[in-house]
């Protein structure tokens, strides 16, 4: 048991953990993974502070995905938001809004939705559902139009 002593230098710190959602595990709900994940099964649901989320061929994702590093050889239905990068290899497939330092897309890959590149893009909000995500004064401009209409 000596890699749990305090005085150890090379204690585990969980940078080199894969968790993995196998082809036949299906998981519902937000995954909050602190290192790598691997998805060849289903996910329905968000998945966040990831540092690499890899997307197999037969792996799908049905929420939105916050990662350094996102690499997709699935599907994806929902927002990606990747610090440094964003890969979207051949057969693989993105429906929603990504937002990324860096993209590569190959010859046979399908993105449909809005793309941010850049460091300026990382600082904007991913629009929701395919709109535009208004900013906080617009938003309680556009309610209070409503509220007016309203009366």
């Amino acid at each position: 048991m000596a890699i749990f002593s305090k005085n150890n230098p090379s204690r585990f710190d969980g940078r080199d953990v894969v968790t993995i959602v196998g082809s036949e595990a299906h998981f519902n709900g937000t995954m909050m993974v602190r290192g790598s994940l691997r998805v060849e099964g289903e996910v329905e649901g968000n998945i966040n502070e990831a540092q690499t989320v890899i997307i197999g061929k037969g792996g799908s994702v049905q929420g939105d995905i916050r990662a350094e590093r996102v690499v997709v050889g699935g599907s994806v239905t929902g927002d990606v938001f990747a610090t440094e990068q964003l890969e979207l290899i051949a057969g693989g497939r993105i429906i929603g809004a990504i937002r990324t330092k860096k993209l590569l897309i190959e010859e046979g890959a399908v993105f449909e939705g809005q793309c941010g590149m850049g460091p300026e893009a990382l600082e904007e909000r991913i629009p929701v559902n395919g709109a535009a995500a208004p900013a906080e004064d617009d938003a309680s401009q556009q309610t209070e139009k409503e509220t007016s209409a309203v009366r």
